[in-house]
Order: C-alpha cells, then sequence, then structure tokens
C-alpha cells in the first residue's frame, strides 16, 4: 500500500527534510484554529489551562526565542532571556484581549525570520548563545519539530473538545 502523502515528503536532502516537517507541524497547528472565533480560540476545555490560542502564542514565543535568539545571538533586551515573565507559563495565557488574527500573524511573522536565519546557516553552525544551550542548528530544527509536533497534538485534543472537529 503506498502513502499518500509520499509526495509531501520526497525530500532529497537532511535539510529539506527538517524543513519540511517542521513547517507541516506549524501548519497543523495553525489548522486548529479554522474556523473559530477568539472567544472560543481562548476557551480551555480541559483540566489544564491550554487553550488553542494560548498553544499559539507559546509557539510563537519559542519560535522567536529558539531561532533569533538562541541560533542568531540576537538581543532582545525587552524580552527573555534578559527579562523572565511570571508565572513560568505567562507565555500560554490569554485573555479578552488576545486574538486568532494577531496571534497567527504575529506566528507567521517568527516563522517567516526562522526559515530566513536557518537559511543563512549550514545545519551543523552552533547556536550562536551557548550560554543557554550548547547546539547546532539541526538540533534547533529537530527540538523545534518535537515541540511542535507535542503541542500540535495538544491543540488536537482540545479542538476535538470543543466542538469535535478532528484533522485529517
Amino acid at each position: 500500500m503506498s502513502d499518500p502523502n509520499a509526495a509531501r515528503f520526497a525530500y532529497t536532502s537532511e535539510r529539506q527534510a527538517l524543513e519540511g516537517f517542521l513547517d507541516y507541524q506549524r501548519e497543523g497547528l495553525l489548522l486548529t484554529l479554522k474556523g473559530l472565533d477568539d472567544a472560543a480560540a481562548r476557551t480551555a476545555p480541559s483540566a489544564s489551562s491550554l487553550s488553542l490560542l494560548g498553544l499559539i502564542k507559546h509557539a510563537a514565543t519559542w519560535e522567536r526565542r529558539w531561532f533569533q535568539v538562541i541560533v542568531a545571538g540576537r538581543e532582545l533586551s525587552e524580552n527573555w532571556p534578559a527579562v523572565k515573565a511570571e508565572p513560568r507559563d505567562a507565555d500560554m495565557m490569554v485573555d479578552e484581549n488576545d486574538t486568532v488574527d494577531h496571534w497567527v500573524a504575529y506566528y507567521r511573522e517568527q516563522i517567516a525570520e526562522s526559515r530566513a536565519i536557518v537559511a543563512s546557516m549550514d545545519l551543523d553552525s552552533p547556536c550562536a548563545r551557548e550560554d543557554i544551550i550548547e547546539c547546532n542548528v539541526r538540533y534547533v530544527l529537530f527540538h523545534m519539530i518535537e515541540e511542535t509536533a507535542r503541542h500540535g497534538g495538544h491543540a488536537d485534543i482540545i479542538r476535538e473538545t470543543l466542538d469535535g472537529t478532528r484533522q485529517s
């Protein structure tokens, strides 16, 4: 039996595979918001405080931190790591001022910047912020695939709980 997704994942290099799988996970996470209004996207339907919008906010925040701060070494003085938010999971908390349009646009901006950073470097290039973690671009891509997929799983459960919608 052939895999109907095989063409989508027909990568010819390790770089293409890593970038492609990360993009696939990013889009899957964003897809969980399709058709929801702001109020529904802010709803936390389980025992945890996780909401779909909170997961997108978290993904966008850490997309920026991993690629712009850790990989590229940019100083974002108003943000992590210079300033640590309290409580620890503040990047997942949302309120009535948080909107789907804002966080989706912000996440897409961070993704575009991440892609540009990765395109300018070799996979073996060490990350600039070795004071935070000693790793290379390849490690960060693998890590972001793992984390984005993990949060995509959370998002799938939340969305199904909200209205029964299941991603194919």
